[in-house]
Order: C-alpha cells, then structure tokens, then sequence
C-alpha cells in the first residue's frame, strides 16, 4: 500500500513534459475533429429544415432540442480546447503540475487521468463546493 501513496503524491518534473504535450496535443487535435464534424452534421441538419418539416409542437420541441444538443456539443469542446491551452501554456513556462491555488504540486496520477488539471485534488474540490454554492446563472 505505501507504494500506492507514493505514486498517488509523484509530482511532475520537466522530463514528463513532452509526455504531457504530446497527450494534449493528440486531444486538441481530436476536439477540433469533432467540432468540424459537428459544424458538418449540423449543416445538413439545419434547424429551417427541421422546423419547415415538423408538424406539431412535439416535433417543434425535438427540433429544438437537436439544435441546442449541437450547440452543447460545440461549446463543451471549445471549453476543453481552451483547457488545453492554457495547459500548453504552463508546460511552456515551466507551471505545469503546479496547483494554482495552493502552489503545491498536483498528483501525477491525476495529470495522467486529466491532463489539463490546475488544481490539486483538494483545492479542485474546495473550488467545486464553491462553485456549487453559488446560485445558477442565467442564460
């Protein structure tokens, strides 16, 4: 069990970047992909064309809901690909498995499961207690 811990605590030195860079380069690459073919199915799937051919409100409500599903597809990889920079970005100035919040390093396991992680796992999780006690915006 103490390797375990031990492995858990492995911080990240400047030998595991091109590890990590090659990891999220392969990821950034994919995302873009899937935005490209998402923007792709969602022309031939056009809301005019949907809507033009829907016959009650139910059909209406699904065409909606398949707009709104692209959209959330799109936005949720853009998020992710922004995530990605801004990883790049502190491979590139050396920050990279730095917590941001606490300056401790942040658990080579949890690089390895998310490599684009800013937290540590205890400050990640203060950061979604927090996160969760604010009200919803709005749209």
């Amino acid at each position: 069990m103490p390797q375990r811990a031990s492995q858990l605590s492995y911080s990240v030195h400047d030998s595991d970047f091109p590890h990590f860079q090659e990891e999220l380069r392969a990821r950034a690459h994919a995302l873009r992909a899937e935005v490209r073919d998402t923007l792709l199915k969602s022309n031939r799937e056009q809301y005019a064309e949907l809507a033009g051919q829907v016959h009650d409100a139910g059909e209406e409500s699904l065409a909606d809901l398949l707009v709104d599903v692209n959209q959330a597809e799109i936005a949720r990889d853009i998020r992710e690909l922004r995530d990605i920079e801004a990883a790049q970005r502190r491979i590139a100035n050396g920050s990279y498995g730095i917590c941001l919040d606490c300056d401790e390093n942040i658990a080579r396991a949890r690089l390895d499961a998310y490599p684009t992680a800013k937290r540590c796992l205890k400050c990640q999780q203060a950061h979604e207690k927090a996160q969760g006690a604010r009200p919803p915006s709005s749209l």
